[in-house]
């Protein structure tokens, strides 16, 4: 153990016989049977095995030969300078750093992550639900009709499955390279690790990586190896926490328009956030020019033939200054709403004390909101308690000085996105919850789960430690420092909103004809272009509802998969459509 151990670290320093080997083979002549040359596809590009061609010549040639819509990788390669020699132009050191685990090393896990489950992807609903996971992680889709059969050694891809719901929380794809290239070493490595920014279970991603070593491992092979972004310092701490060290070796990719970033360096995109982010990647998709105004603010102007748009995320020159007013002012918002004919809640500005209570008593549960607020801020829902009610509306002055009283409807919260007057998308948002493992706090949990949703949304979403989520813990008889039995679950905000935790449920296919008119009815209403409409609802697939607020500035890249970014681009540029 110990000798294999310290051979590894020799082979970390590239001082093994086997990287020496590695070197010999991109200079062979061809002779040797590993010498010849193996390519795997992975259903989004191939990984080509770079010591096994036998001259840095036709390894360009082969990388030169990348599908139009995919992503090759040329892995092993010793001597990069050798090959970016052959076409300089086209390809590129990829800026990654490649990672190893000698299975020697490998420790298991001293904590059990329940409430999922491991299995292979088989299915064609597998492939649908892996691929909605990765294009919401902005990553390339799997066409499982290109993997090279596994029997030929192609790759396998695993999934993690919530127990409850069934539903797809996590992917990563396994190569044998035994298999794949004869590898004498005895090798595997590790591609496509992805958990979903809508998971509450914490361990998925550290889990599927243990289940692909501890999957090789049975099989005989010896280490594990994968690919990681140089500045993933997240990816990074739960490699070094399983005993990955760097390898020295290269990658070399071809430059196109899906690596676009990685050989060019950050674009006009770079600082904004990922609602800004998802409509400027997809207008220089385009080819249109974008000017970053104020990164930190959202703004950017979009310009094309002579056309020039300015936009603060999804709000834009085409939202009137009265338009937006009317969003922006919930009484105003109602009242248009109400005078279409749709059903809204009742609501009175939050007064004295006797009108307070008076409308308590009238509707029984109340929501406290600030009559100009955005991302949930202020809100306080389902107040049964007059002290409630009078806490909750000091809480809300602290973000405008006029509060609102309305009354409250239980149900989903529904959000229905409507671009140019149809719906685009649409999706249960859920209050943020915890899962309970026995053993931390609750407090803990929210700390470790805000986690989780700051770096699954590029810090847009976290769970705020505030009098409403102290509220929300009162009322089922808990505490911040209470410690929940394994695997309940427990909702820590009475309201769904992304930025104080929620997570989205796609819901458009699903989406009851009445609610989709509806919120047609309240976009043409309000006379507003591009709006998020909120709904309370008994089901998305039934026609009850209550319209709650429209947000003039709707955050299109929480409805991934759903097309939001191209069907704004449409509204804006409707010339710029790509030809059928």
């Amino acid at each position: 153990m110990k000798a294999h151990s310290a051979y590894g670290q020799r082979l970390l320093r590239g001082q093994a016989p086997s990287y020496e080997r590695l070197q010999a083979r991109l200079a062979g002549d061809g002779n040797d049977p590993h010498d010849q040359p193996r390519a795997v596809h992975c259903g989004w590009g191939r990984l080509l095995i770079g010591h096994t061609y036998p001259d840095p010549a036709q390894l360009a040639e082969a990388m030169l030969d990348e599908q139009p819509g995919e992503r090759d990788i040329a892995l092993y390669v010793a001597a990069p300078q050798q090959l970016l020699a052959q076409a300089p132009q086209q390809l590129f050191l990829d800026p990654s750093d490649t990672l190893r685990l000698w299975f020697t090393d490998y420790r298991p896990a001293q904590r059990v992550f329940r409430g999922f489950r491991i299995r292979r992807a088989q299915a064609e609903g597998d492939w649908q639900a892996i691929n909605t996971l990765y294009q919401a992680r902005g990553m390339m889709p799997v066409n499982p009709e290109l993997l090279t059969p596994r029997h030929l050694g192609g790759p396998v891809y695993w999934m993690a499955e919530d127990e409850d719901t069934g539903a797809v929380i996590g992917s990563v794809m396994g190569l044998n390279h035994s298999k794949a290239f004869d590898d004498p070493e005895h090798g595997s490595s590790l591609w496509c690790l992805a958990v979903s920014p809508q998971c509450s279970r914490p361990g998925v991603g550290e889990v599927l990586v243990r289940h692909l070593v501890e999957h090789f491992m049975s099989r005989g092979l010896a280490y594990l190896d994968l690919s990681v972004m140089h500045d993933n310092r997240q990816a990074k701490r739960l490699y070094q926490k399983l005993g990955f060290r760097n390898l020295p070796t290269f990658a070399v990719k071809r430059r196109n328009g899906i690596n676009q970033e990685l050989f060019l360096g950050p674009g006009p995109e770079a600082g904004l956030n990922p609602y800004a982010r998802i409509i400027v990647n997809e207008a220089l998709r385009r080819g249109i020019e974008v000017q970053v105004d104020d990164a930190s603010a959202g703004l950017f102007t979009l310009s094309l033939g002579g056309r020039r748009i300015r936009c603060r995320e999804s709000l834009s020159d085409l939202t009137s200054a009265v338009t937006m007013t009317l969003c922006q002012d919930k009484r105003l918002t109602r009242k248009v709403l109400h005078d279409a004919g749709l059903q809204v809640p009742a609501q009175q500005l939050a007064g004295n004390a006797d009108d307070n209570l008076a409308f308590l008593e009238e509707h029984g549960a109340v929501v406290v909101k600030p009559v100009d607020g955005e991302q949930g801020q202020g809100v306080a829902v389902n107040l049964t308690e007059y002290d409630e009610i009078s806490q909750a509306v000091e809480h809300a002055r602290r973000f405008d000085s006029r509060v609102l009283l309305e009354s409250f409807h239980a149900g989903f919260d529904l959000r229905i996105l409507v671009i140019g007057f149809e719906v685009v998308a649409a999706a249960i948002r859920h209050p943020a919850e915890v899962i309970g493992d026995g053993k931390h706090t609750i407090k803990a949990l929210i700390e470790a789960q805000s986690r989780r949703r700051q770096a699954a949304t590029g810090g847009e979403s976290r769970i705020p430690m505030d009098e409403e989520t102290e509220r929300t813990l009162r009322a089922c008889g808990l505490g911040f420092e209470d410690v929940l039995p394994a695997g309940q679950r427990l909702a820590v905000r009475r309201t769904a909103n992304l930025h104080t935790g929620g997570t989205l449920e796609d819901v458009t296919e699903q989406l009851h004809p009445v609610l989709a008119d509806a919120a047609v009815r309240a976009a043409r209403a309000l006379e507003i272009p591009v709006v998020g409409l909120d709904l309370m609802v008994r089901d998305a697939q039934q026609p009850d509802y209550v319209i709650i607020e429209a947000n003039e500035r709707a955050g299109l890249a929480n409805h991934e998969p759903q097309p939001t970014a191209e069907r704004f681009v449409d509204l804006l540029f409707p010339h710029s459509q790509p030809l059928a």
